[in-house]
C-alpha cells in the first residue's frame, strides 16, 4: 500500500512538473525571440529560447513552486526567489537575464493573469501612496538610514545618490555627478546673495555646491534621514560653510519663510501620488515672486502605472514613479508656470551601471556590513533598475518652474553659458589651490 501511494504521488509530481514546464516553455518562447536563453527546470529538464545570437544566459529554478511563482507574478516574486537562491544564474549575470527579458518583452503582450494583476495595482496606486509625515519618515529611514559605509562602496566621492548627467557616455561617474550639479545650478540662475532651499538634500553635496554659486546668501537643505542629516552637518563644518549652509531634519510641509531658488533632486519619488498638490502648493508658498524652482525626478514616459511591488516592499516603501500627465496638472493648480522640461534618457542607466559595477566589486565588504541575502537583494535592485532605464519607459524629468513667465531668458542659451562659466570658475579655483600649496612648500 505504501509503495502504491508513493508511486501515485511520484506520478502526480512528474505530471505537475511536466505541465509547469509546458507553461514555462509557452510563456518564454513568446517573449524571447532574440538572444540565447537556457532555463533548467526543477526536474532537470533544459529549455532553450531565442535564436542563439549573442552571449548565452543560463538560469535555473531550484523547485517547482519557484517556477509557478515566476509565472504568476514575476514583478514581485522573481526578486524574492533570487534573494532566497531559488532562482539561480548559472551562466552570465543577473543583469544579463533581466536585460534580455525586458528588451524582449517589448515585442509581445503580457499574459492575461499578468494584465489583471497590473491593472489592479495601477488602480490602487493612489490609495497606496498617501505618505503622511510619520509614514514618510519611516519610509525614508528604511532606505536612507542604512549604514553610511554601504553607500561609500558604490557612490561617487560626493555621495550623489541620483541620476548623473553624462556630457559624454565615457565620462567618469564623479565627472558626471559634478556636471549634474552644474546643470541644475545653471537652470536655477543662482546669483550671489540668493536664499536657496534644497528639498531632500541627501548627504549635502548639492547644497554645498549651490552655496558656491550663492556667495553671501544662504542655503537650507532638509531631509528626513537622520543618517544623512548628521553626515551633511559634518560636511558643512569640515568645509567651513556652517554659516552659509544649514541642514535641518525637517519635513517640507512644516517649512516657513521665502526662498529665491528651490531645488529638489530624487525626493519627489517619495512624495506620494496623493500628496502632489500639497507639494507644489507648498513650493509656491515658499517661492519668492521672482524665484525659480527646478524639480529633478524619475518619471515614466508612458501612461501612469504602478510601483514594482518588490521595489516597494524591499527598497523604496511608499515610492512612486509618476508620468508627466500626473505632475503637470498639480503644478498648474498650484499657480506655477512650467518654463522648461528636459527629459534625460539613458543617463540613469549609465549611472546605475557604474553603481552596480562598483557594488559587485565590493561584495565582500557589503556582506560584512549586512549579509549575503542583503547583497543579493541589492544586486537585484541595481540590476533591475538599470535594465528598466535601458529597455522600459523610465526616464528623468527636470522641470523648471516660476510664478511669472518673464523671470528667465526666453531661449535656453543661458543654461550652457552658465555651465561654462561655472566650469571656468572651478578651474580657476583649483589652480588657486595648487598655487597656494606650492607657495606653502616653498615658504614652509
Amino acid at each position: 500500500m505504501v509503495k502504491a501511494q508513493g508511486f501515485i504521488f511520484e506520478r502526480i509530481g512528474a505530471a505537475a512538473a511536466a505541465f509547469t514546464n509546458w507553461i514555462m516553455a509557452r510563456a518564454l518562447s513568446r517573449i524571447v525571440t532574440h538572444g540565447a536563453l537556457d532555463v533548467t527546470m526543477s526536474n532537470g529538464r533544459l529549455l532553450s529560447f531565442g535564436d542563439a545570437s549573442g552571449e548565452r544566459v543560463h538560469v535555473r529554478f531550484a523547485d517547482l513552486a519557484a517556477q509557478w511563482a515566476f509565472l504568476v507574478d514575476a514583478d514581485m516574486r522573481l526578486g524574492e526567489l533570487y534573494m532566497d537562491r531559488r532562482f539561480l544564474v548559472e551562466h552570465g549575470s543577473l543583469y544579463d537575464f533581466l536585460a534580455m527579458m525586458l528588451r524582449e518583452a517589448q515585442n509581445t503582450g503580457h499574459p492575461l493573469v499578468a494584465r489583471l494583476i497590473d491593472g489592479a495595482r495601477t488602480r490602487l496606486r493612489t490609495f497606496r501612496h498617501r505618505n503622511l509625515p510619520t509614514r514618510s519618515k519611516a519610509n525614508v529611514a528604511h532606505h536612507y538610514d542604512l549604514d553610511g559605509r554601504l553607500y561609500e562602496l558604490f557612490l561617487d566621492t560626493d555621495r550623489q545618490y541620483s541620476c548623473a548627467y553624462f556630457e559624454s557616455p565615457d565620462q567618469s561617474l564623479d565627472g558626471a555627478q559634478l556636471a549634474k550639479k552644474r546643470h541644475l545650478a545653471a537652470k536655477l540662475q543662482i546669483a550671489p546673495g540668493n536664499r536657496v532651499l534644497d528639498i531632500g538634500c541627501g548627504w549635502g553635496g548639492l547644497a554645498l555646491h549651490m552655496a558656491g554659486h550663492a556667495r553671501g546668501g544662504h542655503v537650507l537643505g532638509i531631509t528626513l534621514s537622520e543618517e544623512q542629516h548628521a553626515y551633511a552637518m559634518k560636511r558643512a563644518a569640515e568645509h567651513g560653510e556652517s554659516s552659509a549652509v544649514e541642514f535641518a531634519l525637517q519635513d517640507y510641509r512644516s517649512l516657513t519663510g521665502r526662498f529665491d531658488r528651490i531645488v529638489s533632486v530624487g525626493m519627489f519619488e517619495h512624495v506620494g501620488l496623493a500628496s502632489y498638490r500639497a507639494f507644489f502648493e507648498k513650493c509656491a508658498e515658499l517661492l519668492d515672486d521672482d524665484g525659480v524652482i527646478v524639480l529633478h525626478t524619475i518619471g515614466c514616459s508612458a501612461t501612469p502605472g504602478f510601483t514594482t511591488p518588490w521595489l516597494d516592499k524591499y527598497i523604496f516603501p511608499g515610492g512612486y514613479i509618476p508620468a508627466l500627465s500626473e505632475i503637470i496638472p498639480e503644478i498648474e493648480k498650484a499657480g506655477l508656470f512650467v518654463t522648461d522640461i528636459e527629459v534625460l534618457r539613458l543617463h540613469y542607466a549609465w549611472t546605475l551601471a557604474e553603481w552596480r559595477k562598483r557594488f559587485m566589486a565590493k561584495w565582500d565588504e557589503a556582506a560584512a556590513l549586512y549579509d549575503e541575502r542583503f547583497c543579493l537583494m541589492w544586486e537585484y535592485y541595481l540590476a533591475s533598475a538599470e535594465a528598466a532605464f535601458r529597455y522600459e519607459d523610465l526616464v528623468v524629468f527636470q522641470i523648471q518652474l516660476t510664478k511669472r513667465n518673464d523671470i528667465l531668458p526666453v531661449t535656453r542659451d543661458y543654461i550652457g553659458a552658465n555651465e561654462k562659466a561655472a566650469a571656468r570658475r572651478l578651474e580657476a579655483d583649483l589652480e588657486g589651490v595648487v598655487e597656494r600649496k606650492a607657495d606653502h612648500v616653498l615658504i614652509g
